[in-house]
């Protein structure tokens, strides 16, 4: 069973106009108006958040949708998209691993991966003792799972009020947000020239390929880095 103390001292984690649940909030009040624009009601947008949990899924999801794409063409693009969460996942699941806990609970745990709930895991894991990690991380998932699903619900109620230039605007705020964070915490040479290199090679890879800009400059960005900071290290 899940440890009821561990679980809501991490979803009361979330509290703080510092939390990175303000800005998750913000994103997906921004896809709850989105999606009432294009058509979907209320019960399609909550199960829509409800099952993809990411601002970028519910996107895609909701583009291929309109288009007429068949569920596993969804399912992939969807799957795809979210596939840049796999590093968050690599670097997260060591710290909570441990042999006391059933598997289940980190199968259920998987799906809570995000920016905010990452942020508010990697904040916090030290000072909780490795055996009630997994119940601290999924209280902070169950967490900002909710904040996401109310925001949904708020932007789909308020679309009337939201033009274009404020849902944009409410959109970015997580990443920006994340891109806050990163820089904050840039103290070793290979997050800092990561951040760096991201920001430079991304806009020149735009000229190159316009779709795969991001991945690239990214991907590149972050291999430099690596092996930049392993020869420093040696």
């Amino acid at each position: 069973m899940i440890n009821s103390k561990y679980f809501l001292k991490g979803y009361r984690s979330i509290k703080g106009i510092d939390s990175p649940a303000f800005a998750l909030g913000c994103s997906f009040i921004a896809i709850g108006a989105l999606l009432k624009n294009l058509g979907f009601n209320i019960q399609e947008s909550i199960f829509s958040t409800f099952l993809t949990y990411a601002l970028p899924g519910s996107l895609v999801m909701a583009e291929s949708l309109l288009v007429g794409a068949s569920l596993i063409n969804i399912f992939l693009a969807v799957w795809l998209v979210n596939a840049r969460l796999y590093p968050m996942t690599v670097s997260l699941m060591p710290l909570l691993i441990h042999k006391k806990q059933p598997r289940w609970k980190y199968y259920l745990s998987c799906h809570f991966i995000a920016v905010s709930s990452w942020l508010i895991m990697k904040s916090n894991y030290k000072s909780i003792e490795r055996k009630h990690r997994i119940d601290f991380w999924i209280g902070i998932g169950s967490a900002t799972w909710t904040v996401a699903i109310v925001s949904t619900v708020i932007g789909f109620l308020a679309a009337d009020y939201l033009n274009k230039d404020m849902m944009i605007g409410l959109a970015i705020v997580n990443p920006v947000y994340f891109m806050c964070m990163m820089v904050g915490a840039m103290k070793t040479i290979q997050i800092s020239l990561s951040v760096i290199l991201g920001a430079v090679l991304g806009p020149l890879f735009f000229f190159i390929s316009p779709e795969w800009s991001v991945l690239f400059g990214g991907f590149t960005a972050g291999t430099i880095a690596f092996f930049i900071g392993e020869a420093n290290d040696k």
